[in-house]
């Protein structure tokens, strides 16, 4: 099986966590002989390229990261600019966000199923998983420990070419955290996760508080 792979995030490649996903999928798929070719909408020279290769590939896999539940312009931009299929072709996702909790990314998931259909795809299936805003701030041993599960989630797609297994479906992780959990990690956000921002803005060059509202009437 050979599969065109796009990364939709709109980072360039070295900051998207998107990529470093990929980067760990890519191998579990190769496992099973599979050949792949992977291009970034961020990166417009090679939009051409995505086109060309959106033609006369047959799987697809679009990998794309959900930000407050907006699916990237930047990947919506590109997809306007190919003609959609009429054979036979398989369009599949990896949906990831920073949001821990399924229902997160559910809109999202149902948008790609109908994106697939007006592309000319049949629809085969979005590999959903939240809580990956941190992957590329953190490097080595701790950045494995995040991304090995999807090696594993490669493996299957590597063997099926879709994600409609059930152990896809199960991968999400929880739909909605329990009533106590949500309660702490509102606390960790107020308090620990909060100090984290912070200390990350200024690492990045912010001078003005987080929660600074320059626009907000008086």
């Amino acid at each position: 099986m050979h599969v065109l792979i796009i990364n939709g995030s709109p980072r360039v490649k070295k900051f998207s966590n998107t990529d470093k996903i990929l980067q760990v999928f890519n191998e579990g798929m190769m496992e099973s002989d599979n050949t792949y070719e992977q291009y970034e909408v961020s990166n417009r020279n090679q939009w051409e390229k995505i086109r060309n290769a959106f033609d006369r590939c047959d799987n697809i896999l679009i990998a794309l990261p959900l930000f407050v539940e907006c699916i990237p312009g930047l990947l919506l931009e590109f997809l306007e600019t190919v003609t959609p299929k009429s054979g036979n072709a398989t369009m599949s996702f990896i949906l990831q966000s920073g949001f821990a909790e399924g229902v997160q990314l559910r809109c999202g998931e149902e948008y790609l199923q109908k994106l697939a259909g007006l592309l000319g795809c049949r629809y085969g299936g979005t590999l959903v998983k939240g809580n990956n805003f941190s992957i590329r701030l953190v490097e080595g041993q701790e950045r494995e420990n995040m991304t090995a599960p999807y090696k594993d989630m490669g493996r299957i797609f590597g063997q099926k070419g879709n994600f409609e297994d059930e152990e896809c479906r199960k991968f999400t992780g929880p739909e909605i955290f329990p009533a106590p959990v949500r309660l702490l990690v509102g606390l960790m956000f107020k308090t620990f996760a909060a100090k984290s921002f912070e200390k990350t803005a200024k690492e990045w060059g912010c001078t003005r508080p987080l929660k600074d509202r320059p626009y907000q009437a008086g």
